[in-house]
């Protein structure tokens, strides 16, 4: 057996069902967050270079430049920027600006899609882990009454480490969790920025031009 496999079998040991719970939240985790960074790689979140052209051309009034700029350009956002760019000339601006809107925001909500469960995973695992450390304390305590005057310190000290780590795997699973979330978070809202650009741009031409 493979080193990491035999040490998770042992840790799961020590910690009864909840570090094992522990460890199943930690592979959702982990599978959620390749399947997120797979889409954000493939939807080129970031990849802002392409579109950053098409609205400096929209800006000068190089209305077929900047068409075909945005189209070309690796982001999920190109649709968006075409669609915005095509309907700028229409007179009503309002129903134009609110059906782009909504066109963002179904973007934005694919971005968003499973970060949920990322989030409950971040929440629950250290109160998960301060469970099963509760539980193990109160089996320690149990074997404390239970032994009377005849109490070996080095068992008490033993079965009250075991009932920490409990806590400890499950702030491990809780931490990074937390921090691909927030990271998750930003790179959406930059999109989203980019998005009301896109929009604000197209709409208004010639705002954000260089004089």
């Amino acid at each position: 057996m493979s080193p990491l496999p035999e040490a998770l079998r042992k840790l799961a040991d020590l910690g009864g069902p909840v570090v094992m719970i522990l460890i199943a939240l930690s592979v959702i985790a982990l599978a959620l967050i390749l399947v997120k960074l797979g889409q954000f790689l493939r939807l080129g979140v970031g990849r802002h270079g392409a579109l950053e052209q098409a609205l400096a051309a929209w800006d000068r009034g190089e209305a077929e430049r900047a068409t075909q700029a945005a189209a070309a350009a690796p982001s999920h956002l190109a649709a968006l920027a075409v669609a915005a760019l095509r309907a700028a000339p229409n007179p009503a601006q309002d129903a134009v600006r609110a059906r782009l809107t909504g066109l963002a925001a179904a973007r934005l909500a694919r971005l968003s899609a499973g970060l949920r469960l990322l989030d409950s995973v971040a929440q629950v695992a250290p109160l998960l882990g301060l469970f099963g450390t509760v539980l193990g304390m109160i089996e320690a305590f149990q074997g404390l009454q239970a032994a009377g005057a005849a109490v070996d310190p080095s068992v008490l000290a033993g079965g009250i480490w075991v009932a920490l780590l409990t806590t400890a795997v499950g702030l491990a699973v809780a931490m990074p969790a937390s921090l691909i979330l927030n990271w998750f978070d930003a790179r959406i809202a930059r999109e989203a920025l980019m998005a009301e650009r896109i929009i604000d741009t197209a709409l208004c031409a010639g705002l954000g031009a260089d004089g």
